[in-house]
């Protein structure tokens, strides 16, 4: 009879790495269906109050927290700007 897991809790990476270096088959962990996430860095930024109470006003109206309008503003203006870079190498 095929045993199964008796809790629903997937075990941690270090337990699968474990049972890797036991030889155990650890394939069934991994379905390839995951996004593979870069690690996250923090960083400080100094804002004017003006500033500060101009992002809380949007995040208040969009109902998000403050670091998402940061993040979500950030990625615009990136992208804006890679847009403005491609343009000027075509013409």
């Amino acid at each position: 009879m095929k045993q199964t897991r008796e809790s629903g809790k997937a075990p941690s990476a270090e337990a699968i790495a474990r049972m890797a270096d036991r030889g155990e088959d650890v394939s069934w962990f991994f379905t390839n269906r995951g996004k593979m996430m870069r690690p996250v860095r923090r960083v400080n930024v100094d804002f004017a109050a003006a500033m500060l109470e101009e992002l809380d006003a949007a995040a208040a109206a969009l109902n998000v927290s403050r670091q998402a309008v940061i993040k979500a503003f950030v990625r615009q203006a990136l992208d804006q700007h890679h847009l403005a870079q491609s343009v000027r190498k075509a013409g």
